[in-house]
């Protein structure tokens, strides 16, 4: 009796690479650690990093983009279990690197919460569940909320791409359009009805149940992950000379630009931290993929190079910097006085070596372990 074997699944045509996309992450990035830790003297730059929480939105939406853009042709030829080893082996590394690196941090979290909590969060966490809890979503590494939210993205992903989706790009804009309203509409709600009866507004600091579930959980960003697809639907449905995609960046960065000079501080936070720039964001991202001189800009080789350990950096910066304080370790080598740039440059130099020397090899060793179906098949050919 003969065998057969099922031919591999025919494999997508390389798409163009998007330079300026890793470029902006690396200043969204170090405006998110210019946020949680703020230096006395910013000048011109306060405005957007006393706002940075509305640059979390950028990531989930290049997320959503890059990931469409990426795999969006294979439709129903996508292995999903090729696909989600392949955003584990991506991932899990440096997360549990770095909650490993974090083990002192849970002395705070023993002394803070209740025994039913600590442990909770104690398993919750290392299986990227956290998200799901308002009390816990911050559980362990404070940033690391938005990684349990990417991975429920991650885990629809297969699915989310098999959807009809609009194949005119009119209606793919009504449908950016559609997904603004939706991801505003629960701040507006809240806004609106004052839920916990609260005599002063949301700012940051405020941390009900509600709140923290608008703030930290995945549900309310799905609106704007979804948006990133939706918009890598568009880029490849529409033809944009380069001169108009320059245009189009230019617009998105001067209406940003006002935007926190003149009217961020009198937006409510929870509109903020909602989507209310998901609109300017959109058009930034579409405009930057392109040939032009903005998107050069962000393409500038030190962005690039800082850009690919963006990942490292964010899950690093927060608990790394205050353990670099909490040993005092400018202090025990003298160089409290340049403090706190020379931690800024450590979390960077730490990042880009955990990325070169950890993260890279690492997902390299899984995947070898771990081959996609396609690699399997040609080896049993």
């Amino acid at each position: 009796m003969s065998s057969t074997i099922s031919p591999p699944a025919a494999k997508s045509a390389r798409k163009p690479s998007l330079p300026a996309l890793t470029g902006i992450r690396t200043l969204l990035a170090l405006n998110i650690v210019l946020f949680h830790f703020t230096p006395p003297y910013l000048g011109p730059f306060r405005p957007f990093v006393e706002h940075g929480f509305v640059f979390v939105n950028v990531f989930f939406l290049i997320s959503g983009f890059i990931l469409s853009y990426n795999y969006f042709d294979r439709g129903t030829s996508l292995v999903k279990r090729d696909f989600w080893m392949a955003r584990f082996a991506r991932l899990y590394p440096v997360y549990l690197l770095v909650l490993l690196i974090s083990l002192p941090m849970l002395q705070m979290e023993w002394e803070a919460r209740s025994r039913q909590e600590f442990f909770q969060g104690l398993i919750l966490s290392p299986l990227l569940l956290q998200g799901w809890s308002p009390s816990l979503a911050t559980f362990w590494n404070t940033v690391a909320w938005t990684l349990s939210c990417e991975v429920a993205f991650y885990a629809a992903f297969p699915w989310i791409i098999r959807a009809p989706w609009p194949k005119k790009p009119s209606r793919l804009v009504m449908l950016l359009g559609v997904l603004w309203v939706i991801d505003l509409l629960p701040a507006v709600i809240y806004l609106l009805t004052n839920p916990d009866h609260l005599s002063a507004p949301v700012d940051r600091y405020t941390s009900t149940t509600l709140v923290r579930w608008l703030k930290y959980t995945p549900i309310p960003y799905a609106a704007t992950f979804l948006s990133g697809v939706t918009l890598s639907r568009l880029q490849l449905k529409v033809e944009v000379t380069p001169r108009v995609r320059m245009l189009l960046a230019a617009v998105a960065l001067l209406g940003l630009g006002l935007f926190f000079y003149l009217e961020a501080g009198q937006v409510p936070y929870l509109a903020l931290h909602g989507g209310l720039l998901l609109p300017l964001f959109s058009l930034l991202v579409f405009g930057l993929c392109g040939e032009h001189a903005i998107s050069r800009v962000f393409a500038w080789g030190p962005l690039l190079l800082i850009g690919e350990s963006t990942y490292c950096l964010y899950l690093l910066h927060f608990n790394v910097f205050n353990l670099i304080h909490r040993y005092k370790l400018p202090q025990r080598l003298h160089v409290a006085w340049l403090d706190p740039w020379v931690s800024y440059v450590a979390l960077i130099v730490l990042s880009v070596v955990v990325y070169r020397f950890f993260e890279n090899p690492v997902r390299k060793m899984i995947l070898n372990r771990f081959p996609p179906t396609s690699r399997r098949q040609s080896s049993q050919a």
